[in-house]
């Protein structure tokens, strides 16, 4: 299906409504025109993909809307051929549409009733299935799906190590044992228990709206780097979920993560085995707590081994990560439809 979209707007500008259905209805006569005069290109493979792909947010993901004007992902992330938009009036002229679930009404009387040729739906999701409600009514919807897990179609980590061949290692000064952050506590979670538990051998220093002590965006880093260990604790426990706990309140601030998540030789799969230390490395909290208390300054140094080749990349930003459909465009499966997403999803 041709898309007149992209030739007939300004150089990555935000064009008029009434401009982009006059100049389309005009490039589509073109379109259909060369088509007439050059049959041969109708039948057979189809053309490669050379003008821009467009992506279409039905809504986005988060409350605040960025501006996505322009070419953001060339600009922002070096990603070529990738337009962004949230006009649905382009409906017709999207290849990708996303769909983030945390958006999605209940029912699917707010969805479009076709779907153009071509065009492929996606779903997303950065939460686990435990904090994902309603999945079962959006089965046979849904071409491709956008998660944290590394066996989705597009994949999208809350974040990941890159290479950086630094050679130092920076321990920000310490001053305490162990912190934890946490805005949503309820005692029904494992890691609420595992707090309560391990609070008996150990001082934890908690902060966060649910120990009523919150902190700013730019106090956070700063404020958990001052201990020597933090409890980066999922707030439920699947496959891949490894959240910005890790990443960003416990790596990047410079202090060593107690996993509470999936088993350690997931961890492993995303940051070095001598990086972190796991809950389930114990027989108990008891001896945990020993481990934590009793560590000497050489010891303590080796989980900084990382940074020698290591930097911290940290996705927070959704532009970033809905720019990344169109790399992984020309290797997604065409034609597929998941049946059952919440069978997918809970596996």
């Amino acid at each position: 299906m041709p898309r007149a979209l992209p030739l007939s707007r300004p150089l990555w500008g935000r064009p008029s409504t009434k401009a982009v259905v006059t100049a389309g209805v005009f490039i589509t006569t073109l379109w259909k025109l060369k088509f007439f005069l050059n049959p041969s290109e109708v039948s057979g493979e189809a053309p490669k993909h050379t003008e821009p792909l467009v992506v279409l947010v039905w809504k986005w993901p988060s409350k605040q809307v960025p501006n996505i004007s322009g070419d953001v992902c060339r600009e922002l992330y070096g990603i070529v051929g990738c337009w962004l938009t949230m006009e649905r009036q382009l409906l017709g002229q999207a290849d990708v549409v996303v769909f983030p679930h945390a958006r999605l009404q209940p029912s699917r009387d707010k969805l479009p009733t076709e779907r153009p040729p071509g065009q492929n739906w996606v779903w997303v999701s950065l939460e686990s299935p435990s904090n994902t409600k309603a999945l079962a009514g959006w089965n046979q919807t849904f071409n491709w799906v956008m998660t944290y897990r590394q066996d989705s179609d597009i994949f999208i980590p809350y974040g990941k190590l890159v290479p950086n061949q630094s050679a130092t290692v920076n321990i920000p000064r310490k001053t305490n044992l162990v912190s934890w952050v946490i805005s949503n506590y309820h005692r029904t979670q494992r890691r609420a228990e595992v707090y309560k538990n391990l609070s008996r051998y150990l001082h934890v220093n908690i902060y966060g709206k649910a120990n009523k002590k919150p902190l700013c965006k730019d106090c956070l880093l700063p404020t958990t780097s001052k201990s020597k260990f933090y409890l980066a604790f999922e707030n439920s426990i699947h496959q891949d979920y490894i959240t910005e706990k890790l990443w960003r309140n416990s790596l990047m601030a410079g202090t060593v993560p107690v996993v509470l998540g999936p088993p350690r030789t997931n961890y492993e799969q995303f940051i070095p085995a001598d990086s972190f230390i796991h809950v389930d490395d114990f027989g108990s909290l008891a001896e945990l707590a020993t481990f934590l208390k009793t560590m000497n300054s050489s010891r303590y140094r080796q989980f900084f081994a990382w940074q020698k080749r290591y930097s911290v990349k940290l996705y927070a930003d959704w532009r970033e990560r809905i720019c990344t459909i169109c790399t992984a465009y020309p290797s997604l499966p065409r034609g597929r439809v998941y049946p059952n997403l919440e069978s997918w999803f809970n596996t």
